[in-house]
């Protein structure tokens, strides 16, 4: 389970506002930039919000890839977006390609103030039988 674990909050982001409503942009977006990193898409769901009037209110999106996945939630209100990447290094070490995702998505939204954290992910050590 040796691998990377790439983590941030984006706050009062200056993109478009519409780009934290648009549920196909969104998933389109993501997907692509996954796939131009050099990572395995092999499923995507994503999710349009609702507010109680009915009006877009934001989008949860996951890209599930052969190395791990992809996680963006958007908070319009807010002007927000929560990233999550996560990159195993079984076959090989795929470090690179996930930051350079994560930099990228990072630019693409442009917040004003960033939150993030690295963790590395550590190896599990064979349980005796």
């Amino acid at each position: 389970m040796n691998g990377l674990h790439l983590i941030a909050d984006l706050h009062d982001c200056r993109c478009p506002a519409q780009r934290l409503l648009d549920v196909s942009w969104l998933e389109s977006y993501c997907v692509d930039a996954c796939q131009q990193h050099g990572l395995t898409v092999v499923g995507q769901l994503f999710h349009p919000f609702t507010d109680a009037q009915g009006a877009a209110a934001g989008v949860t999106g996951t890209v599930v890839l052969a190395e791990s996945h992809l996680a963006i939630h958007t908070w319009p209100e807010v002007s927000g977006v929560t990233l999550d990447v996560y990159v195993c290094n079984f076959s090989g070490d795929n470090s690179c390609r996930a930051q350079a995702l994560f930099d990228e998505m990072i630019a693409t939204f442009d917040p004003t103030r960033l939150e993030k954290q690295a963790v590395a992910r550590g190896q599990l050590q064979p349980t005796a039988r």
